[in-house]
């Protein structure tokens, strides 16, 4: 059906408390992990593969229709998995290099992060340019609000206390990426929102599949019938 890759963040920043559900505040990777993998749910034809990035990219998962692994290995993200930073091109071309080999009608990247390009050898719009010429589509997310974040950081004693941060989105160069690619850029403030921006990016992307269903009967009236007489 569809071949995705779901490229995250998961850089120091996004540890920033920006997003919440009814209950808590929760940081921006656990809103990615938590709708992204309600995604995951929804796309059951589908092969799917993760890529974690920060400085550099991590495959935490190739390619596969084991969803529930693909779950525990998308529960598993954290910040400070690699080298931090920020290497939106490095990532994108990982993402692609795994839809490479794809026999798929649609092959399409989900790249969600918080920052701005700034570290890798590979720039951003050269690998939308290599995803564009594979057939790949790029959806991008930013994923932030528009106001400054609460952001954990830890003080001379040792002691965990909250900071402001004003947001670093390079808005500009995730909806160039784009746009080469055929895709469409998200920004998402909120849980609310990201959510919404998975469920429209879900809708987009569907395709028709014929499936062969056979029915196979084995007769076991007859002990029924014998017992009844």
């Amino acid at each position: 059906a569809v071949d995705i890759v779901l490229a995250v963040d998961v850089s120091t920043s996004m540890r920033a408390l920006d997003f919440s559900t009814a209950a808590r505040r929760v940081d921006r990777l656990d809103a990615a992990r938590e709708v992204a993998g309600a995604f995951v749910e929804r796309r059951r034809s589908d092969r799917i593969g993760l890529v974690a990035f920060a400085g550099l990219p991590y495959t935490a998962a190739p390619l596969t229709l084991d969803h529930g692994w693909l779950r525990q290995r998308l529960d598993g993200l954290r910040t400070g998995m690699v080298e931090d930073g920020t290497a939106i091109g490095t990532a994108l071309a990982s993402a692609v290099n795994r839809l490479r080999d794809s026999a798929a009608r649609s092959k399409v990247v989900v790249l969600l992060t918080d920052g701005i390009h700034n570290a890798g050898a590979i720039s951003p719009e050269n690998a939308a340019e290599a995803a564009r010429a594979l057939g790949v589509r790029v959806y991008t997310i930013g994923a932030a609000s528009h106001e400054a974040a609460l952001y954990p950081v830890v003080d001379p004693f040792g002691r965990e206390r909250l900071t402001r941060v004003p947001p670093d989105l390079d808005e500009t160069g995730l909806r160039r990426i784009a746009e080469i690619t055929g895709g469409r850029y998200f920004r998402a403030t909120d849980l609310s929102s990201l959510e919404k921006v998975y469920a429209e990016i879900d809708a987009l992307e569907k395709t028709e599949i014929e499936v062969e269903q056979y029915t196979r009967f084995e007769e076991r009236y007859a002990p029924w019938v014998v017992a009844a007489l």
